[in-house]
């Protein structure tokens, strides 16, 4: 695994050298060119001025933010620079919260954060057990590529730490905004009752939840089978059936207690074992 970022983590006078590496696995991604139609070559695309409708290069481009329909402001490199943060390669602890006051919406990408060689080992692990064994996740921020970002530096539940870019809370609408929640009742007390069943039956840990991709297992498949020159199988998925909410939540219920009843134990003994057993047992 290669090392995308080298600093250091810093809260107080307590510094730890560390590096970053991508958590996401980009090799999972399948990514399509756009070939022209008739030829099948890759397809190019060129900049045009949308008003006299002029091939523009590179360097006929500038930076401009619409402030109004149709009116810019221009931006410059020099304004740019005017702004442009220092990077100083430290990842700066600003405090540390319960893991439940930040809401999973402001979670963005994820990283593992290693430790920088032999010597940081033992101050890494001393943050994460601390971590740990407090239940806290640290705050702070970096500035990477010219840009500050917030990030989250939390314990993984199997060994090391993560380090989340997390999105500045001003980003996130307001719920509130989503149409229909004002008119959203509280639940019947019966239905209620038959939903809490269904969930304590269907309680599992997420190891035990099926998390596979089935539309990159299927995509996957179909450029395969297009390769070596076969033809694609497609299949079109029924329409569930739409039953009332509480002979819906009844039958979901006897369907997860049914999914959940333990296997019998096994006794070692055959069929005709047991049945020759029974007959004994009538004849004496």
């Amino acid at each position: 695994m290669r090392a995308i970022w080298k600093g250091h983590i810093r809260f107080s006078l307590v510094t730890i050298p560390i590096r970053i590496y991508t958590a996401i696995d980009s090799g999972r991604t399948i990514r399509f060119n756009q070939l022209s139609k008739e030829n099948k070559n890759p397809v190019t695309y060129e900049k045009k001025d949308k008003v006299t409708g002029d091939v523009l290069k590179a360097d006929d481009i500038i930076k401009g933010y619409q402030y109004e329909p149709g009116q810019y402001v221009i931006i410059n490199n020099e304004d740019f620079e005017k702004i442009k943060l220092k990077s100083t390669k430290v990842i700066e602890i600003e405090g540390f919260v319960d893991e439940n006051e930040i809401h999973p919406a402001l979670y963005d990408s994820p990283y593992f954060i290693g430790p920088d060689g032999d010597i940081a080992s033992k101050t890494y692990s001393l943050l994460m057990q601390t971590l740990k064994q407090t239940g806290k996740i640290g705050v702070g921020r970096v500035v990477l590529r010219e840009r500050e970002s917030l990030v989250l530096l939390t314990p993984h539940e199997e060994n090391g730490m993560m380090l989340y870019k997390l999105r500045n809370p001003d980003e996130l609408r307001s719920v509130n905004e989503v149409p229909g929640l004002s008119k959203v009742d509280e639940a019947d007390k019966e239905q209620l009752k038959l939903a809490k069943t269904l969930v304590d039956s269907m309680s599992k840990s997420f190891e035990k939840i099926d998390t596979t991709d089935h539309y990159y297992d299927a995509l996957k498949e179909m450029i395969e089978a297009k390769i070596d020159g076969k033809e694609v199988v497609s299949y079109t998925e029924q329409e569930p059936e739409v039953k009332d909410i509480m002979t819906a939540l009844k039958e979901s219920i006897d369907q997860a207690k049914a999914e959940k009843k333990p296997m019998k134990k096994a006794t070692g003994k055959t069929k005709k074992t047991a049945e020759k057993k029974t007959k004994s047992k009538k004849a004496s």
